[in-house]
């Protein structure tokens, strides 16, 4: 891969082989890395070598000889904690270009605009004061204003002629089939109760992204869209919150444990608020609630997504200040990243539209 003289003098077919099958996976856990290298010694040895036979030591060894490798074409290998599992994971990164930037290289201008919608959708829409969610419902990626959009704003509140009639939207079923890719390519997660999520690897690549496009650089001490866990310093979007709404303090489940240890007692290390461990980001912001319990067990599905829905148009008033702001910074960054300006606005995610709109449109 690189020039003779760059090539470490320990690198050989087996760290080619280790780097190659990185490339494929884009991310790697030290679980997969063993039955990768077990492979690689037993063709190197000539005997089988077994998963378990692989230590910490070996594979730190070669993430760091694959690491060396690449640093001459702007990537790196980094990694995180995963929020849920607290597993290791580590990721093949872009260190100069924009993330958005690499997907449009396999994606269409439609998936692009998508995506972005559906992430204007988790860090806007479903991330508010009142509940910081951060992901979607199967149902919500669904909606005609993800899929399709609707009409977008300029700065000066017109719609803009050249994004509407280049951005066709999605019908359902091209939706539903990125989705699954986007699972499968490891930048989203989908949960056990339908919510995507980014995916450690997504969290990795689009850290400064996220902060860029959704906080509010000339306000930092007020309410931030992303924040970072008091602990690891890592984005939260699974975990705990301080229950005063306008504190930006946070931590990961998997953090808390350690965290509190080293404390005398259980309060806010920034506005001293009791920390119950009772306010939570993710999912379990809306799937804890009795809102959510009591719609799941009247009817399921469509019930429970309508007691959120009308819980966040209560908050989306509170909100319009804050996104008119943000819209003229997004709209900036989304602007480097991709030829076609995206300045998708929040809408009012209360009704939504009818389902025999969305089958017409699809048709």
């Amino acid at each position: 891969m690189s020039e003779a003289g760059d090539i470490p003098p320990h690198y050989d077919d087996g760290n080619r082989a280790f780097l190659q099958s990185f490339l494929a996976r884009g991310t790697m856990r030290f679980e997969d890395g063993q039955k990768v290298l077990a492979a690689i010694f037993t063709v190197q040895e000539g005997k089988e070598t077994e998963p378990k036979d692989v230590t910490q030591a070996d594979f730190d060894s070669y993430i760091s000889a694959a690491a060396d490798a690449i640093s001459p074409y702007d990537y790196e290998i980094r990694s995180t904690q995963h929020q849920i599992t607290k597993e290791r994971i580590y990721a093949l990164v872009n260190s100069v270009s924009d993330p958005l930037t690499q997907l449009a290289t396999t994606r269409t201008p439609d998936e692009i605009s998508y995506i972005k919608r559906l992430l204007d959708a988790m860090f806007e829409t479903y991330n508010t004061k009142r509940r910081e969610v951060m992901a979607v419902s199967s149902m919500q990626a669904m909606e005609t204003k993800v899929r399709k959009g609707g009409n977008r704003q300029s700065e000066g509140g017109e719609p803009t002629q050249a994004t509407q009639s280049s951005d066709r939207g999605l019908t359902q079923s091209e939706a539903e089939k990125l989705l699954s890719n986007l699972v499968k390519e490891t930048w989203f997660e989908r949960s056990a109760e339908g919510y995507y999520t980014l995916s450690p690897r997504a969290l990795l690549e689009l850290r400064s992204w996220l902060v860029e496009a959704y906080n509010d650089s000339d306000e930092p001490e007020s309410w931030q869209r992303i924040k970072f866990c008091e602990a690891c310093k890592e984005i939260v979007t699974i975990g705990q919150r301080c229950m005063d709404r306008e504190c930006n303090v946070r931590l990961h489940n998997i953090c808390t444990a350690a965290f509190w240890n080293s404390r005398p007692g259980k309060q806010c290390p920034k506005c001293k608020s009791a920390w119950t461990g009772k306010a939570y980001v993710g999912e379990k912001a809306i799937t804890s609630t009795e809102e959510y319990l009591r719609g799941k067990r009247r009817s399921g599905g469509k019930r429970k997504n309508d007691a959120v829905e009308e819980d966040e148009d209560e908050e989306m008033g509170e909100e319009v200040e804050n996104n008119s702001r943000r819209k003229g910074r997004r709209r900036l960054v989304q602007e480097e990243s991709s030829q076609e300006a995206e300045d998708t606005p929040v809408e009012d995610d209360g009704e939504g539209e009818g389902e025999a709109q969305e089958d017409d449109e699809d048709e």
